[in-house]
């Protein structure tokens, strides 16, 4: 058993609770200049699994997690969980940032690393210079039920939720659709949530961060000018994401296949919510496109006769500090609206 080593200058009562190895990760030291952070219901614990390769420079992957404030002093008491997936170039100390996530008072919430550019996804090549790439069995099969037996919660559909930010909406959708058993709530935060030939600007976005190409997604689009890891081949993740080729599967039908946008009746019964802005009207923001994409899933839930919570705040206006960019100051205001809807639904569950 192994847990971050708390700072000296945190009481032992105010330690992180220790967790034991399991589900297939092992925990690693945490880095000092973060563990000296941790509180006991704040904390960040690193752990190894040999199904996702750690990124370069680093000796593991970081989980953050908030507890509740009377998590400790109730013994008996479980809660709700949150899991919360960072976007492209992110990680879960920054996603837990946000002011609606601090000091949760009815759930837990678990912000799992989901690598620079991961996609929340096995992905279909394995031996890429970025090594091992099993995302979706790291956080479906491992962290989850790592954290339901490590920590009181209510481990059932109707107390689990799951929403993304960007890639992170993507992965939120994508898991929820994939594992409907598993969550009774997800949101997407300016969600990469449409990947099919409609939306081939975010295709094309998703094929960047593999190839570190900044043309192929956008002349100024931010996320697309960065390096996110060792360059692989734009198959990498789903195969060709072309029409056709001369190499398996020849075609983009798994882009199409994992596209949450044309699969949304997979999670009928679920409480759906989008959250997306403009971009300020320019076609190289993207958000731009991912209010393209989510205005797809919307037609497509409207088609469908589903119900959901859509919010398009535009340029930002009247949305908190949001600027109707792709970037914290809408997110920020998402999750004040979202988190307090989330934990309602959870009381009524």
């Amino acid at each position: 058993m192994l847990s971050a080593t708390p700072s000296a200058a945190h009481a032992d009562t105010d330690a992180p609770p220790p967790l034991t190895d399991g589900n297939g990760l092992t925990q690693v030291p945490t880095e000092r200049a973060i563990a000296d952070n941790n509180t006991g219901t704040a904390f960040v614990i690193t752990v190894t699994t040999p199904q996702v390769a750690n990124d370069p420079g680093t000796t593991g992957h970081h989980i953050k997690i908030l507890l509740p404030a009377d998590y400790a002093a109730n013994p008996t008491k479980r809660y709700p969980v949150l899991y919360l997936l960072h976007g492209v170039g992110g990680n879960p100390i920054e996603a837990s940032s946000y002011a609606a996530l601090q000091n949760p008072t009815s759930m837990i919430e678990v912000i799992p690393d989901g690598g620079t550019r991961g996609w929340y996804t096995n992905w279909l090549y394995q031996t890429t210079a970025a090594g091992a790439q099993n995302w979706e069995n790291f956080h479906i099969n491992q962290v989850i039920p790592f954290i339901d037996a490590n920590l009181r919660t209510i481990p059932d559909r109707a107390h689990r939720a799951i929403a993304g930010i960007s890639m992170g909406g993507f992965g939120a959708f994508h898991y929820a659709q994939n594992h409907p058993g598993l969550f009774s709530q997800t949101a997407s935060l300016s969600g990469a949530i449409d990947l099919s030939r409609d939306a081939m600007d975010v295709r094309m976005a998703a094929v960047g961060t593999l190839t570190n190409v900044g043309g192929v997604c956008g002349s100024s689009s931010p996320v697309c000018q960065l390096s996110f890891g060792p360059t692989v081949s734009s198959d990498a993740l789903f195969g060709t994401p072309y029409l056709f080729s001369i190499y398996y599967p020849y075609s983009d039908t798994l882009w199409n296949s994992a596209d949450p946008s044309t699969h949304m009746a997979k999670m009928a019964g679920m409480g759906i919510s989008i959250y997306v802005g403009n971009g300020n009207g320019d076609p190289s923001s993207m958000e731009f496109w991912a209010e393209s994409a989510s205005k797809h899933v919307k037609d497509h839930l409207d088609a469908l006769k589903m119900p959901y919570h859509y919010v398009d705040y535009g340029n930002g206006a009247g949305w908190g500090s949001c600027d109707g960019g792709h970037d914290g100051l809408c997110w920020a205001q998402d999750l004040q609206d979202w988190i307090p809807r989330l934990e309602q639904a959870f009381a009524a569950a």
